[in-house]
């Protein structure tokens, strides 16, 4: 039991491991790593953007098994009558247990005896008799038996129908499954109408009977897009009632198997059952604002009965049924458990054993984790086979996994991390290249009350910089734009006096100044810490430092550059990451499934950005964000992040300023300019995450743009459309309820708001998460480059632990940085969040039955087209030697934004949505 509660633990923990023979860019893995490249049974049919194949050819291609597809014979077609052929494409378990492959037979043997899948085909036009739709009779799926033990992912079933000549065009398909387990159909396709093939793209689950009930039977719309008022009138209810379905009755706990969606609080991150220090604050309403996540209903726990009671990892949290990972994305969790398991527990008993290996003794064995693994001292290694004797064959089998990848960041220069200039080109081409912004007045100002939190000026003052301005003045230096800033003060300061008061966490509100060098980069010249004043003239609550002229103030130096590193992790991970790309969309994706039909062309452009986002944040509420989770353990907010993190969707989140152009204009980084391409100029021309993304955004506003035009020739037409109006006041009203009364929320009565809103959606669910998300273990799996967790502040002369940085400075950076453990954990978790599944789904890429409007598809091929380029484009950016902030000696190549990638761990591509 301890050992499974560990591997859920682990869970984000650890790493999917290397793929094989990845294309361009995939990154090498160490040996004795798994290997993913069998997983992508799917990556043709779901990618290419093409014509659709003719049903026979479709049928051919996807029987993956030598067993031949049998074919009942049609019947005879009356005169007036129409005979017509449904084939259904299954997709089953590559891998089934024992029970599953019993229950599989059972399934067959009971098909044979009448306890059938059934079809009907409903027409888009009604039956002027009788009021509703035209129906077919039901028809049985023909083959479940036959082909019980055909080895193949996907298996091609027909049914076959005979309609009446005036039976129009069918619209949808209804499936009743009447064997025992839910089964996954990818598509269906009829064919037999004079209208042509109609193309069904379902990729759904379709629960049995005795689950949904025999009366209810699941609904595939065809890919024909309809806006509501131009809904065919034999699709109007049954459009209808499937919305309803989706939006359940709001009441009762939610089962694995129901497709509803609706909102609620963050009231299960904590457990109050375990006592009070596992108590958390509910984030969203007044107190705490924070959008809404997906609601489960579960039990309230039995000491406050407000709270939701937790489900642990690895039990299953509930997501709508088709929001669940599919196969090949769940072995690559699988997979990253195990690993974690294995690389967290040498750590663990080794500190355990001995307390004196808790700490790093010097920067060697932290290059000894990507060398050689964890190796211990020999008299502890034999103490600890002769108590363990498992730990030998632990170590004997699992070598390959025990020992870390090499991070990109000292693969090209191993010091390049202890550079300034290497500091200083992170800001604009690292994880975190959103927070850098210009320095518009000096000295920078707080914004907090000063009654509380001091005199709101800061403490650099012209003295400490004007000898690294290249002979300006700090007033002449302002208006060349050549003073920029990190200032995560205003952000860290509420919390601090909290923070410090936690067993082995230090942090300041830090403030750091750049100055923009004539070759086009960045070098800090002033570094202030800050803490709350503990008496009217503390001299600890500011304290400058300035680039070092000495030994002991190159330490020092170092020092507050790692408590800036620090800041910058956290308010990455809890703010940019987490709060603006995972928990801020979940809303907009609740609201579209439960107000926009599948049928609905805006729904049908969203939905692959919409791909795993919500199982990914229920996983997140089990072993990220929740109280003692990963997140709270690895950075140095620790129990306080997810208040830090309301605090900022609070006073910094706002949807009008989350696209990229308007970002770059708030912080400074660009001014409008209509003569150059993207419509604003940028004030550092060689900003990497801002010159690629502009790339990107560019293609998706366009793409979005194109696409609104063909649906929305008006205002009136996006003002008219019900499910669209109904989709954005419920995302505002319901999903970000704490801020509906905002004034800045966008507005949506033009085809070019909609094309707006939609760009900063798409854009948020897939380059900006992309940039946020995929350098984390290549750019800061080195801890020394990036500490995600301080341990102690910065020591004042006077200080006995200014004599220890003194007498052995090495001995003392190290132990203000993560201990082992600390270490080994939080790159475990970032080798996870840092992998692409094989079953990734890249920008520009979407299945070629998505729609069957061409003028979608032309658009969409454009789309794919522009997407190819613009990483052309960046692979070239990336070898001028002119963009010193891309290229040179030592220097990575800036890759977050280059669209395309192999599985794995490989500092690039963007996939559609927040997969992981």
């Amino acid at each position: 039991m301890a050992s499974m509660e560990l591997v859920g633990r682990a869970f984000l923990r650890g790493s999917a491991g290397p793929a094989a023979a990845a294309p361009r860019g995939a990154r090498e893995r160490g040996s004795g790593g798994l290997c993913f490249a069998s997983l992508g049974g799917r990556s043709t049919a779901r990618r290419t953007l093409g014509a659709k194949a003719p049903v026979g050819a479709l049928a051919e291609r996807v029987v993956l098994s030598p067993a031949p597809a049998e074919r009942v014979a049609r019947p005879e077609a009356h005169p007036q009558s129409v005979a017509a052929r449904a084939v259904v494409t299954v997709r089953r378990k590559r891998k089934e247990d024992t029970k599953g492959r019993v229950a599989e037979q059972v399934d067959a043997y009971a098909d044979r005896v009448g306890r059938s899948v059934l079809l009907e085909l409903v027409s888009t036009e009604t039956d002027p008799r009788k009021g509703g739709p035209k129906k077919s009779k039901r028809s049985n799926l023909v083959g479940w038996f036959e082909k019980r033990d055909v080895k193949a992912e996907l298996v091609v079933y027909t049914a076959e129908f005979t309609v009446d000549a005036a039976f129009g065009e069918p619209g949808a398909v209804t499936v009743l499954n009447r064997h025992q387990r839910e089964f996954f159909i990818e598509s269906i396709v009829v064919e037999g109408f004079p209208s042509g093939p109609a193309h069904f793209a379902c990729r759904s689950w379709v629960q049995p009977t005795r689950v949904s009930g025999s009366n209810n039977p699941r609904v595939f719309f065809s890919n024909r897009p309809y806006l509501p008022s131009k809904t065919p009138p034999g699709l109007r209810e049954l459009r209808r009632r499937e919305l309803k379905e989706l939006r359940g009755s709001g009441t009762g706990e939610r089962k694995t198997t129901d497709r509803a969606y609706d909102y609620d609080l963050y009231n299960d991150l904590g457990n109050p059952d375990k006592g009070p220090g596992f108590e958390r604050p509910f984030l969203g309403g007044e107190k705490m604002p924070y959008p809404r996540r997906m609601r489960t209903a579960r039990p309230s726990t039995v000491t406050d009965v407000d709270a939701e009671s937790r489900l642990e990892y690895p039990a299953p949290i509930y997501v709508s049924r088709d929001e669940e990972f599919e196969e090949g994305k769940n072995e690559m969790i699988s997979d990253g458990a195990i690993k974690a398991l294995l690389h967290n527990f040498m750590p663990l008993l080794v500190s355990s054993v001995s307390p004196d290996s808790r700490d790093f003794a010097g920067f060697h064995d932290v290059d000894n984790l990507f060398k050689e693994g964890l190796r211990l001292k020999q008299a502890l290694h034999d103490q600890l086979f002769q108590k363990i004797p498992f730990v030998r064959k632990i170590q004997e089998n699992s070598e390959g996994l025990l020992r870390y990848d090499t991070p990109d960041i000292i693969k090209k220069d191993k010091f390049a991390w202890l550079r300034d200039d290497e500091f200083a080109r992170q800001a604009l081409a690292g994880i975190n290249p959103v927070n850098i912004e210009r320095l518009k007045v000096f000295p920078p100002v707080s914004k907090l009350d000063p009654a509380v939190y001091g005199p709101p000026e800061s403490a650099i003052t012209e003295e400490h910089i004007i000898g690294s301005l290249d002979g300006m003045s700090v007033q002449q230096a302002l208006e060349e734009n050549k003073l920029y800033m990190l200032d995560y003060h205003d952000i860290f300061m509420p919390f601090l006096d909290r923070i410090n008061s936690l067993d082995g966490r230090k942090a300041y509100g830090t403030r750091t100044l750049f100055f923009l060098t004539a070759g086009g980069t960045l070098k800090p010249i002033a570094i202030e810490l800050c803490l709350p004043p503990m008496t009217e003239d503390c001299k600890r609550a500011k304290q400058v430092f300035t680039p070092p002229a000495d030994a002991t103030s190159i330490w020092l130096w170092q020092l507050a550059k790692a408590h800036v590193c620090s800041n910058d992790a956290g308010v990455h991970q809890l703010i940019n990451h987490w709060l603006r790309t995972h928990a801020c969309m979940e809303p907009f994706i609740i609201a579209a499934h439960r107000q926009m039909s599948a049928m609905h062309p805006i729904f049908k452009l969203l939905k692959p950005h919409m791909r795993y986002t919500l199982k990914i944040n229920a996983l997140a509420r089990q072993i990220l964000i929740n109280g003692d989770g990963v997140i709270e353990s690895g950075f140095t907010p620790g129990r306080y992040c997810m208040e830090m993190s309301s605090f900022a969707y609070d006073n910094l989140w706002r949807l009008d300023q989350e696209g990229l152009p308007a970002d770059l204009i708030r912080r400074g980084m660009a001014v409008e300019d209509a003569s150059q391409p993207h419509g604003l100029r940028l004030l550092i021309e060689d900003y990497p995450y801002a010159t690629d993304g502009l790339l990107l955004w560019s293609a998706i506003s366009r793409w979005c743009e194109a696409y609104v035009a063909a649906y929305y020739p008006s205002d009136e037409a996006v003002q008219a459309d019900y499910e669209l109006q109904s989709w954005y006041t419920e995302a505002v009203q319901s999903g970000h309820p704490d801020k509906r009364d905002a004034p800045w929320w966008p507005r949506m009565s033009t085809p070019g708001d909609l094309a707006s809103i939609l760009t900063t959606l798409v854009w948020l669910c897939s380059a900006q998460h992309a940039a946020l998300n995929f350098g984390q273990y290549p750019l800061g799996g080195y801890i020394p480059n990036r500490p995600p967790l301080m341990r102690r502040l910065v020591p004042v002369e006077g200080d006995a632990e200014y004599d220890h940085l003194v007498a052995d400075p090495h001995r003392f950076y190290l132990s203000a940085l993560p201990g082992l453990t600390q270490t080994t954990t939080f790159m475990t978790v970032i080798d996870t969040l840092s992998t692409h599944s094989a079953d990734e789904e890249y920008l520009g890429e979407r299945p070629e039955d998505w729609t069957a409007d061409p003028a979608a598809l032309a658009a969409a091929s454009e789309f794919a087209a522009e997407v190819r380029r613009a990483e052309e484009e960046i692979e070239r950016r990336n070898a001028d030697p002119a963009r010193r902030n891309r290229c040179g000696a030592g220097v990575l190549p800036y890759e977050l934004m280059a669209p395309s990638s192999g599985p794995g761990i490989t500092a690039r591509g963007v996939p559609n949505s927040v997969t992981i």
